[in-house]
């Protein structure tokens, strides 16, 4: 008796752990996740509080991270618009897909992986900022902005033809994004929406409802705000994306943009008005009027990113109230990043960390451990071959990047990059950023400004804003002589033989 007690005792807590490890376990799916990859322009990791901001605060991306895994190492292959979004929908370097800078047209006949997904059974939808030439391929459904689009009032183009709309941009595809995802998809089928922002893009045009967010505040300033470029070579002072310098009249505010209904310009000009007519009374010189510069860049910046996480939020209600949520991966991220001041700068195109680095965000219900932190070097040549992963569609070998889904369920690959690869191409042109390319290990970067025929190398560890080139110190001799083997062994690997 007593022995089947003890036999009915072990079988109790063999099932109770039994169920235990079963709530805990990765939840087994019958069928494939939807896919929404929310996407933004020029969103700079560092004005988004889960990534540590101090200027700013995004509660609804936040909440991605805390319901799922933020990626600290996530760099671009080329920090510029247009090639960034070429390089995820292909999972190829610039130089393979063909679309170098903004200048060229996309070639959509080669493979995608919103392709591969249409072909394994996904509805597939485009929804806001397209920026690559030609039409959209490998999409059930799109509506996209013509170009770079406006703030306000956009007409956005589709496969019927085009249509304009009413309101602010950021607004207007979020309510294009819902009414897809209410009526536009089949049910039966799991979807990939690609639901992509225009702001903050430059000129940084707030919407309605945050025209006075940080009046009366003082934001704080980069430390190297009023950064003098010495301790390095000749290219990072030939720039022209100053904020001393650079900045517009529409940047700054004392124009309007140009397609105001009557309403929209008078509720701009309530909002403007009084703090143009104070700056004009001020008469500012010098350092003040960088600050005072700075200031008026950076809020309004941050006003296109409120209304960026305001319209996160109504989507994830979305998810929530349909009862989407657990089946649904959300990705966010940017094509790049971008300079909030650091350096005097605004803008990208950099192998910078500023501009090199970009946002990413992992919400994976059952699979990723909610708030998890992720340290490996990870790239944006990855995300197509993540999506089709996770869809269990498998990648061609003429992607370059790697799944990041063992990352995402919390595994430790055997081996996994230590080293990435840059190159910006787009010169001469807007900016003057003159051509490069790099390697980044986790600690240092070495950069070739090949039409100028300088090296400039950082220790990232003992220096993390760049301030000072070590290429030419002795001591780090050894140090450069690997991270140019290094750099010649990616150039081979992603068989980039551009000339110099």
């Amino acid at each position: 008796m007593i022995a089947m007690k003890r036999r009915s005792i072990v079988t109790a807590l063999t099932l109770l752990i039994a169920c235990s490890t079963l709530r805990d376990a990765p939840e087994v799916r019958s069928s494939p996740p939807n896919i929404l990859f929310v996407f933004t322009d020029d969103h700079a990791s560092h004005a988004i509080s889960a990534y540590g901001s101090v200027i700013n605060t995004t509660p609804n991306i936040d909440r991605l991270a805390r319901e799922g895994m933020l990626f600290q190492n996530c760099f671009v292959g080329n920090s510029i618009c247009a090639p960034a979004r070429a390089t995820i929908l292909t999972g190829k370097h610039s130089h393979l897909n063909g679309v170098i800078d903004n200048g060229v047209r996309f070639d959509g006949e080669q493979m995608t992986f919103p392709k591969l997904l249409q072909a394994a059974g996904y509805q597939t939808a485009m929804i806001g900022k397209w920026h690559l030439k030609t039409d959209p391929t490998g999409f059930d459904h799109w509506e996209v902005l013509n170009g770079q689009g406006p703030y306000y009032n956009p007409k956005m183009r589709s496969a019927a033809g085009q249509r304009e709309h009413v309101g602010y941009t950021t607004d207007v595809i979020t309510d294009l994004a819902l009414e897809w995802l209410e009526t536009g998809r089949d049910e039966e089928k799991p979807f990939l929406l690609m639901y992509q922002h225009k702001a903050p893009h430059r000129e940084w045009a707030p919407g309605p409802e945050h025209l006075d967010l940080y009046d009366g505040e003082t934001l704080p300033e980069p430390a190297d705000l009023f950064d003098d470029y010495a301790g390095r070579g000749s290219a990072a002072p030939q720039q022209e994306m100053t904020i001393e310098h650079h900045l517009s009249q529409r940047d700054l505010k004392f124009k309007p943009p140009g397609n105001l209904t009557d309403e929209q310009l008078a509720a701009w000009e309530a909002a403007y008005g009084p703090k143009n007519a104070d700056f004009e009374k001020a008469a500012l010189e010098g350092a003040d009027l960088v600050r005072w510069k700075y200031q008026r860049y950076i809020k309004d910046y941050l006003r296109c990113i409120a209304s960026v996480d305001d319209n996160l939020g109504r989507v994830l209600e979305y998810l929530d109230e349909t009862g989407l949520a657990d089946d649904t991966i959300v990705v966010y991220s940017s094509d790049q990043g971008f300079y909030l001041g650091d350096h005097g700068w605004y803008d990208k195109r950099w192998m910078y960390e500023e501009s090199f680095r970009t946002p990413l965000i992992v919400r994976w219900p059952g699979v990723t451990e909610p708030g998890s932190v992720d340290e490996h070097l990870v790239q944006n040549i990855d995300f197509a071959e993540t999506f089709l992963d996770a869809a269990g569609v498998d990648a061609p070998g003429e992607m370059q990047g790697e799944s990041l889904v063992p990352l995402l369920r919390g595994d430790e690959p055997e081996a996994w990059r230590d080293s990435l690869y840059y190159h910006y191409h787009e010169f001469p042109a807007v900016h003057m950023v003159n051509r490069h390319y790099g390697v980044r290990t986790e600690r240092y970067k070495l950069m070739r400004f090949y039409q100028l025929d300088e090296w400039e190398m950082y220790d990232l560890r003992q220096d993390p804003d760049e301030l000072r080139s070590v290429y030419d110190d002795p001591a780090y001799a050894e140090v450069a002589s690997e991270l140019k083997q290094e750099l010649n062994r990616l150039r081979e690997l992603y068989r980039d033989g551009t000339s110099e």
